[in-house]
């Protein structure tokens, strides 16, 4: 079993499979009991910086009142309805939106409870709370739509209302002849504690009540009730219990993003032109479908337009109860991919859906003409579906894994081949003891991690056409370390793993008859543990090729060395994919690890991966550094982000531990270690300085179209606008000996046609005393200062927008947690998309189909920007 690295404790215990989930942003939400409770994996027991979201009692929706002529109130049907009355719902499923649909750029959490609702929650990131913020109530969208449809039934039995049982005394005077009810107000009352009132006094009335009816009506009781207009319905008990299944939500899944238009690369944008599908799995076999936008303009205040959705598809998916929903996305960055959807239900059966991205999006009925079957699984025994996990590694040809999980303890893997779309099974694993709770494909589909209510974790990698058990990596790196107390838990409820599939997030509950029941039952009832599989064996094969010299790292397995240099290696070039945010927590926080007690290896993997931009022809050694500067211009925005960030973390990163690394660098020189420290700083700066050339040809190229064509309102959201010219011509001549000839020109076609305009010239003020502000870094600003009246001038140093480079507003601003910049702009989306230095800016800004959109990015570092928090509140920490 791997030794955990870290863990954090939560104050209930989860109950459902598939209990955890770590989002694109870099944060870990965990089901558990009634609560939601979120980390930051970087600090996840860190002085209560964690995020709530509470689950309260709803009133359950009102679709009708049963008859008990007949003993339609007796049907077996409605058992179920009546024993699952619970006083306090507990959270059953969740899942995490991809980055982007927030409106602060960042993702929304669907959590979908026993009581029956889904709702989408967002970050509290200008509250100041722990709370999350409810966005939106699927479950009241999903009832209004039923309602409008009467639930799809072609007849009902009655379109008459019931009323209040009133006494003779409050009879209507217009009839004088009603009889009296001896139990009327005993009735009343039950009626009231049950809330099973039908009153209404308008049509609209019973959709704010929000009440389930089921009513005993007997036949005296009948003639005793006075009839008037309202739209509650009597219906039978199937009626009942039918209606009571399309509104009783068991899972919940987000699609990948999805591009309505343009290139299918996964950086936020503000635009309308990327959204995500929300599968609501329902306990008729119905899955529902909620297109989310994207907000059009990101904000890190309040939200001024709330968050849309849009029911755009019902399919009959199974006969019987969804129980898990899976997405995949299948296809290059530049095509249009494909959408893949894989159920499973209570029956034992899975089904493969081939999604029609087009017509989905462009529908605008709830039909399922979108989806189309590729393939019904039979499994082979009939025990209900616990999870899913689907995944289509990037190979050739292209082959889709399924994982099915199984009520029994097994687990079934299934490979399609895309092109043919022929399915084969690989096999059937008796892997556990009790039900499956979790399964997640790593490493490309390379390694599938398991785990069960039994209490046990596995690993399991792909060898040819068949799995194979192996052992969690155990020794974990760095200096932390846990006690042993893996005797405490009694069963798992689900995993996650990270961004990088460095590390995974597993939800475990503790057996309360071992805990101490004054000081730790009562507040501790379950942990997530974070362990390394970073050392991953990924194939049987005895002799790894590997340059490393083992007698230079002692105290650690030499077969996990060489794992970790090929999976972190393998992590930082899936960081190069655009079709992924870039998140480098689990990189960082791996190699950080190994530095506090090997970091001659950290140095050897990252020059490792540093010479291979050149090719397989350079050797690994520091002289290599100096050169590096020179093919900065020939890399992609992409590289040069991670280049920046894992430069500044891992490599220059000031820690307690620099004495132990001192230790070991005793057979070098102190003049050795200065200059290579320095040669990592010069790296560090010149990426910085090939960004910033990158942004100010964009924005220059920006205020050309903008002064040539008409003006618009684009400039107040992103960089671009001709106010910023001076700033940045001024960077332009502090940095005259790096800057091309091609920028230079570009600067000075600006300046001309600013001289044919008027109204152009600009000075920047201080906001505090309103002096001149002179432009002599690019980060940050000293204003010339006032005389207090004692011959002492008083100056404010002041924020610079890290894109435009202008003066930041002193009431709220974008924060990088990387490079802790500000920006009160956006930076062009074509920034994070530039494969290397443009040869012609003009032409490129103008060919680029992103030319208008603004990433909520750095532009410095590619990490998604954030309000600065304070640190006793959750933040999350893609670095």
């Amino acid at each position: 079993m791997s030794s955990r690295f870290q863990a954090a404790v939560l104050v209930s215990a989860p109950c459902y499979p598939n209990a955890v989930a770590w989002s694109e942003e870099n944060l870990v939400a965990v089901a558990s009991g009634s609560l939601v409770t979120i980390l930051n994996p970087a600090k996840p027991s860190g002085g209560g910086s964690r995020g709530v979201i509470s689950i309260l009692p709803s009133k359950p929706f009102s679709v009708g009142v049963v008859n008990a002529r007949g003993m339609d109130f007796l049907s077996g049907c409605l058992l179920p309805i009546h024993v699952s009355r619970d006083a306090r719902p507990c959270v059953r499923s969740i899942s995490w939106s991809p980055a982007g649909l927030a409106s602060n750029a960042g993702c929304l959490l669907a959590v979908c409870t026993t009581g029956g609702r889904v709702k989408l929650y967002r970050f509290p990131f200008c509250d100041f709370s722990a709370e999350w913020i409810e966005v939106m109530d699927i479950s009241e969208m999903m009832y209004t739509y039923l309602s409008d449809i009467n639930f799809g039934e072609s007849q009902i039995i009655s379109s008459k209302s019931l009323d209040v049982i009133e006494s003779r005394d409050n009879a209507d005077p217009e009839c004088p002849n009603e009889p009296p009810v001896s139990s009327l107000k005993k009735e009343r009352k039950r009626r009231r504690q049950n809330e099973t009132n039908v009153a209404a006094k308008k049509p609209d009335n019973v959709k704010e009540n929000n009440t389930w009816q089921i009513i005993p009506i007997s036949v005296s009781e009948g003639k005793s009730l006075k009839m008037k207009e309202c739209d509650v319905q009597l219906i039978t008990a199937q009626q009942y219990a039918s209606r009571n299944a399309m509104l009783t939500p068991l899972v919940v899944a987000w699609s990948p993003i999805l591009r309505t238009s343009g290139c299918w690369v996964s950086i936020p944008h503000n635009s309308s032109s990327c959204c995500s599908i929300l599968a609501n799995g329902l306990k008729c076999g119905i899955i529902s479908f909620w297109r989310i936008d994207s907000p059009e303009c990101y904000s890190i205040i309040n939200p001024k337009t709330p968050c849309k959705a849009l029911n755009v598809g019902l399919l009959k998916a199974h006969d019987a109860c969804i129980t898990t929903i899976c997405w995949a996305l299948h296809g290059s960055e530049i095509s249009e991919p494909q959408l893949l959807l894989a159920t499973g239900s209570s029956n034992g059966r899975v089904k493969i859906w081939h999604v029609n991205i087009k017509q989905l999006l462009k529908s605008s009925e709830t039909v399922h003409a979108s989806f189309s079957l590729l393939r019904e699984v039979i499994t082979i025994d009939s025990a209900p579906v616990s999870v899913l996990s689907l995944t289509v590694p990037r190979q050739t040809p292209p082959n889709l894994l399924l994982a099915i999980g199984k009520g029994s303890g097994s687990f079934e893997v299934w490979t399609m081949n895309m092109p043919s779309h022929e399915f084969e099974i690989i096999g059937c694993y008796n892997a556990h003891d009790h039900i499956v709770t979790g399964l997640a494909w790593a490493f490309d589909g390379r390694c599938l991690y398991s785990c069960s209510q039994d209490n046990s974790i596995k690993a399991w990698i792909l060898v040819g056409e068949a799995l194979r058990e192996i052992h969690i990596p155990s020794n974990t790196p760095g200096l932390k370390s846990y006690p042993d107390d893996s005797y405490v838990y009694d069963s798992c409820f689900g995993l996650a793993v990270s961004h990088g599939n460095l590390a995974i997030a597993v939800a475990r509950r503790f057996d309360s008859d071992l805990l101490n029941p004054m000081y730790q039952e009562r507040t501790q009832k379950a942990a997530v543990e974070f362990l390394w599989i970073g050392g991953q064996q990924l194939d049987t094969s005895s002799n790894l090729c590997s340059d490393i010299d083992f007698g230079s790292f002692p105290g650690f397995p030499e077969a996990e060395l060489s794992w970790w240099e090929n999976n972190i290696l393998w992590s930082l070039s899936e960081c190069e994919n655009l079709s992924q945010l870039l998140n480098v927590w689990d990189i960082v926080a791996a190699l950080l690890s190994f530095k506090q007690s090997i970091p001659n290896y950290v140095e050897h993997v990252l020059l490792k991966w540093l010479t291979s931009f050149f090719g397989s022809n350079v050797g690994i050694c520091m002289t290599f550094l100096s050169k590096a500067s020179k093919i900065l211009p020939s890399l992609s925005s992409r590289r040069l982000h991670v280049i920046n960030v894992i430069t500044r973390h891992v490599v220059l990163k000031n820690d307690e531990l620099n004495d132990s690394r001192k230790q070991q660098d005793l057979g070098r020189s102190n003049s050795a270690i200065e200059e290579q420290a320095n040669a990592w700083k010069e790296l560090q700066l010149c990426c910085e300085n090939e960004l910033r050339k990158r942004l100010v040809g964009l924005s220059f190229s920006a205020i050309l179209s903008i002064l040539s064509d008409v003006p618009t309102d684009l400039c107040d959201v992103g960089c671009g606008c001709p106010d910023e010219s001076p700033q940045l011509e001024q960077w332009i001549s502090l940095h005259e000996k790096i800057v091309e000839d091609d920028l230079k020109f570009l600067a000075e076609e600006v300046d001309e046609v600013k001289k044919r305009e008027e109204n152009f010239e600009y000075e920047e003020h201080c906001s505090f005393c309103s002096a001149i502000v002179s432009f002599e870094s690019p980060e940050y600003a000293i204003c010339s200062g006032v005389n207090s009246g004692n011959g002492v001038d008083q100056t404010h140093k002041l924020h610079r927008c890290s894109v435009s480079m202008q003066l930041c507003p002193t009431k709220y601003s974008w924060f990088c947690m990387c490079c802790q910049r500000r920006a009160s702009k956006l930076a062009p989306l074509t920034l994070f998309m530039m494969p290397g230095y443009p040869s012609n800016f003009k032409s490129f800004f103008e060919s680029s189909a992103f030319k208008k959109s603004f990433s909520p990015c750095c532009p410095l570092c590619g990490i998604l920007l954030q309000r600065l928090q304070p640190e006793y509140l959750l933040s999350p920490s893609p670095v």
